[in-house]
C-alpha cells in the first residue's frame, strides 16, 4: 500500500474530449456538441485539458475546420486553462516523417490557435529526434513536454524498456541542452507493468531538477492502469492522465472516480473533486446522443494486449479495416504474430505511428508469408526514416526491406530526408485555386505521403468541397478494400439515459462554421456569435 508522509495533490490531465472520443467515436463528434461539457469541467475545476486529436479528425470524420475547433475550444475554457496537443515527434502531428519547417510551422500554428501545452513522444525513443523536433516547440514559446515512450516488450528481453533504459534516456536529453518544462511517462499501450513504471519515476524524479514535473500517461486496455499510476504515483509522478466516463477506462485512462477510489488514506488527492463530477457527464451524454453508432470493441478491454501492445485506437480502427475486408477471422493469427514483427523491428514502441506499421507488416507477414511483401511504413521504420530503434533491426529484414523498396538505409538526419510537404502543398492549393493560407497549406502537407494521391488528399477534398471522403491518408491499412460495415451496437448500451442539461452560459465571443449546400456547390462561412449583455 502506498502512503505519502505529507500529504501532496497529484495534478490531472482530462483526456475525456481527446482520446475517449477518438476511441470511441473515431473523432465523428463535432465540437460544438462538446462544448457544454467542456465548460462544465472547467466550472469544477479541471485546469488541463488535451484535445489534441480533434486536430486529425476535424475534416475528414466531422466535416469541420480544425482551427476553428481549436479556436472555439480556447474561446469556451477562457484564457487560463491549459489546452494540450499531443505531437509524434518527427512526425508532428501526421503519420509521415516531416521537414524541420514543417514543424516550425506546425508550432506557430498550434500557439495561434490556442495551445499552452505540447507533449512530445518519439515512437522510436531517438535523442536527437526528440532534441530537433523539440526546439520548434520550446521557441514558440509553448510549454515543452518531453516524452520517455514505454511499452512492455511482448517477447522475453531486458535490452530495452526497462527502468534504466528510461532513465538513461532522460539523462541523455538533460545532457543535450534540450529545453524542456516537464517529463511525461508515456505508455500508449498500457502493457508496461506496476514495478516497471515505480522503479521507473524513482529513478527520474531523482536526475531530474526539482522544478521539472513528472506527469504519466497510460490506458486501461490491459487493466493495469489504476495499479500502474499507484506505483507511479509512489514513485514520485506529480500528474496523471485521467477521463470521465462513458469515455473513460477500457481503451482510454481510468475514471477520475476509480483514481479518487485507489487514492483514500494513502495521502495522495487529486486536485480535482470527483464529487463534481455529475454535470460533466450529463452534458457528455447529452452531446454524444448526437450520434448514432458507437464501435463495441472500443468499451472491452483485451488482456491479450499484453502480447501485442498497441493503442486502443489502433485497435478499434485495424477491427474496423479488418471487418470492411473480411479478414477478421484471421485477428488471432495477426496477434500471434506481432512479437516477431516487434523484436525484427527494433523494439520501438507502439506510439503512433509505430503501432500502424508493426500491425501492418504483421498483417503482411500472415496473408503473404513472413517477409514477403514489407510494408513500406514498417520498411521505411527499420531503415531509418523514422530514427533509430533502441537497439538494432534484424539485419535480414532490413536487407529484404532494402530491396523491396528500393530504398537504401537512410544515413544522417531523417528529417532531410522527408518529403517537402509544404511546397507540394502549395503547389496543389495554387493548382485549384485555393487561398494559400499557413493554415491550408499545414492542412494538405499534413495528410500527404510518399506514396499518396493529390487528388485522394483528404484535406484538398475537404477544401474543395467534395464529399465522401476517402480517409485513405489516415487509415491503418490503406491498402486493404473497403466492404459494406456491419451494424454496430446502438449507443445506449452505454449511455445511460439522463435528465436534459442546459449548456452553461457562455461569456466571451464563440467562432463556429456553417456549411451550406447549393447544388453541387458547397460553401463554408465563419460566424462569430456574441454573448448576450
Amino acid at each position: 500500500m502506498i502512503f505519502a508522509p505529507t500529504l501532496k495533490n497529484i495534478h490531472v490531465t482530462l483526456t475525456t474530449f481527446c482520446e475517449g472520443l477518438q476511441s470511441l467515436f473515431n473523432g465523428t463528434i463535432r465540437v460544438n456538441d462538446l462544448l457544454p461539457a467542456v465548460q462544465a469541467a472547467v466550472a469544477m475545476g479541471v485546469r488541463h485539458i488535451e484535445f489534441g486529436s480533434r486536430y486529425q479528425a476535424s475534416y475528414s470524420s466531422a466535416g469541420e475546420d480544425p482551427f476553428i475547433g481549436m479556436d472555439q475550444m480556447r474561446n469556451a475554457v477562457g484564457p487560463d486553462i491549459d489546452l494540450q496537443i499531443l505531437t509524434h515527434s518527427i512526425s508532428g502531428l501526421t503519420l509521415t516523417p516531416q521537414r524541420l519547417a514543417m514543424l516550425e510551422l506546425q508550432a506557430q500554428l498550434m500557439k495561434k490557435h490556442g495551445v499552452t501545452i505540447a507533449r512530445n513522444v518519439d515512437f522510436m525513443n531517438d535523442i536527437d529526434n526528440l532534441v530537433k523536433t523539440g526546439k520548434p516547440i520550446a521557441d514558440a514559446g509553448i510549454h515543452h513536454q518531453v516524452c520517455v515512450a514505454m511499452m512492455g516488450t511482448p517477447y522475453p528481453s531486458n535490452e530495452a524498456h526497462t527502468p534504466e533504459f528510461y532513465v538513461k534516456l532522460v539523462k541523455k536529453l538533460l545532457e543535450s541542452g534540450l529545453h524542456f518544462d516537464s517529463v511525461c511517462m508515456n505508455d500508449a499501450t498500457g502493457t508496461a507493468d506496476p514495478h516497471t513504471c515505480y522503479e521507473t519515476a524513482k529513478g527520474l524524479k531523482k536526475i531530474l531538477p526539482p522544478e521539472i514535473p513528472l506527469s504519466m500517461h497510460t490506458c486501461d486496455t490491459a487493466a493495469l492502469a489504476v495499479a500502474c499510476y499507484m506505483a507511479g504515483i509512489a514513485g514520485g509522478v506529480d500528474g496523471i492522465d485521467l477521463s470521465v466516463r462513458p469515455l473513460a477506462s477500457s481503451i482510454t485512462q481510468p475514471d477520475v472516480r476509480s483514481m479518487t477510489q485507489a487514492l483514500k488514506g494513502t495521502g495522495y488527492s487529486l486536485d480535482i473533486d470527483a464529487n463534481k463530477l455529475d454535470q460533466v457527464e450529463q452534458c457528455l451524454a447529452e452531446g454524444l446522443l448526437q450520434a448514432n453508432t458507437f464501435n463495441p470493441a472500443a468499451v472491452v478491454p483485451d488482456t491479450r494486449v499484453v502480447c501485442f501492445p498497441m493503442p486502443g485506437s489502433t485497435i478499434v480502427s485495424t477491427i474496423k479495416n479488418m471487418t470492411k475486408a473480411g479478414l477478421l477471422d484471421r485477428y488471432n493469427d495477426i496477434l500471434a504474430e506481432f512479437p516477431a514483427v516487434a523484436q525484427a523491428g527494433g523494439a520501438w514502441t507502439s506510439v503512433a505511428p509505430g503501432s500502424q506499421h508493426y500491425w501492418s507488416q504483421a498483417l503482411s507477414n500472415v496473408l503473404h508469408g513472413r517477409w514477403a511483401q514489407i510494408d513500406p511504413g514498417y520498411g521505411r521504420s527499420i531503415l531509418g526514416y523514422f530514427g533509430r530503434p533502441p537497439y538494432k533491426p534484424d539485419p535480414a529484414v532490413v536487407k529484404s526491406a532494402a530491396k523491396q523498396l528500393q530504398l537504401e538505409p537512410c544515413a544522417g538526419n531523417p528529417l532531410e530526408h522527408a518529403l517537402d510537404s509544404m511546397a507540394i502543398a502549395e503547389e496543389a492549393l495554387r493548382e485549384r485555386e485555393l487561398p494559400v493560407t499557413e493554415e491550408n497549406v499545414f492542412l494538405v502537407a499534413s495528410v500527404i505521403t510518399p506514396a499518396g494521391s493529390m487528388e485522394r488528399n483528404d484535406a484538398l477534398r475537404w477544401l474543395t468541397g467534395k464529399t465522401g471522403t476517402p480517409s485513405s491518408n489516415w487509415e491503418e491499412n490503406p491498402d486493404i478494400e473497403a466492404a459494406p460495415v456491419p451494424v454496430v451496437a446502438p449507443l445506449d448500451l452505454i449511455l445511460e439515459p439522463e435528465p436534459a442539461m442546459v449548456a452553461p452560459a457562455f461569456t466571451t465571443p464563440i467562432t463556429t462554421q456553417c456549411t451550406v449546400v447549393e447544388g453541387d456547390t458547397i460553401r463554408m462561412f465563419r460566424i462569430t456569435i456574441e454573448p448576450p449583455e
